[in-house]
């Protein structure tokens, strides 16, 4: 069993979702890009979600995003499944299109982790070898200049959605913000705290392809893999998967973010334990989700969203 997840209105995440055995189904071109951008503003409309940033990578795809109303796993669900229902079409792939593991969902703590994800969404292309620079790669992306400022727009796709059902607009489009506690006022400072961590991981990346003696693929190449293949890149597998970050250097914030994970873990199983022992007037911890909407347990809050 999976260990439970605290889900609150307001929380910022990183979320990764990887395709099935790291085949390279999100290849980067214009029908895949068109899809996913659509695919995520008719999502983040539809459940009051807000999008930092973005990176799709040929394998995976990588967003940061805030969770307005705290109704993550009913957005994860309904974009997934248009991005996986849209490429399956578009590959003429049969079976799943996501991996069968459950996606990374990383929820930022601080500022701190906030700009070092941002980073890191956008540095992804260039960690992988695939271009010098993130503003070179062709995939669907976000530019640090876009940050707080940009506007995700997409065509309705050709494939899956249909014409003549409203729920699918012409054409989708949503504004990127800002993470919360940044005013627009610091809305520069931040864009070169990102621009900043980015620079620096950049060259971290090229440092280690050369200590590697390795070159990069450039944009055009990358684009013209087969989406049927799958990466070869070492990549430990079922490794450690954090489910929070404060950033470096962050020893306090640290150990405050660990101990309410662990308070929460702990309140959620006793109370767990309590309801299938039969006593349904078990209170769980604010922040339970899956028990709240599916069964409807007490919660220890006066309103709740589901």
């Amino acid at each position: 069993m999976s260990q439970p997840r605290s889900i609150v209105p307001g929380a910022t995440y990183l979320l990764t979702r990887r395709a099935l055995r790291r085949h390279m189904l999100l290849r980067p071109d214009a029908a895949i890009s068109q899809l996913v951008l659509y695919s995520l503003a008719v999502s983040a409309r539809r459940f009051g979600v807000q999008v930092h940033a973005l990176c799709v990578m040929s394998t995976h795809l990588h967003l940061v995003i805030t969770d307005v109303d705290g109704v993550l796993p009913r957005f994860l669900q309904f974009f997934h499944r248009l991005v996986a229902l849209g490429t399956k079409v578009l590959r003429a792939w049969e079976g799943p299109v996501w991996d069968h593991e459950p996606t990374s969902v990383v929820r930022l703590m601080t500022p701190a982790a906030v700009v070092e994800k941002v980073a890191y969404t956008l540095a992804n292309p260039v960690v992988a070898g695939l271009v010098s620079r993130a503003c070179d790669w062709s995939g669907a992306k976000v530019l640090v200049d876009e940050l707080g400022r940009g506007m995700l727009r997409a065509m309705r796709p050709d494939v899956y959605f249909d014409p003549t059902n409203p729920r699918w607009p012409d054409e989708a489009t949503l504004a990127l913000t800002l993470p919360p506690g940044i005013a627009q006022e610091d809305a520069d400072s931040f864009r070169e705290e990102v621009a900043v961590e980015l620079e620096g991981q950049e060259e971290q990346a090229r440092m280690a392809l050369q200590r590697q003696g390795s070159g990069v693929l450039g944009p055009v190449r990358a684009g013209e893999v087969s989406p049927y293949r799958r990466a070869t890149s070492v990549e430990p597998v079922r490794g450690r998967n954090p489910t929070f970050a404060v950033g470096r250097q962050q020893p306090e914030a640290l150990q405050l973010a660990a101990t309410a994970v662990r308070a929460f873990r702990a309140a959620y199983r006793d109370a767990l334990a309590s309801w299938r022992a039969g006593v349904r007037s078990a209170v769980f911890p604010v922040g339970t989700w899956w028990m709240r909407v599916l069964h409807g347990v007490r919660v220890e809050e006066s309103a709740v969203l589901a």
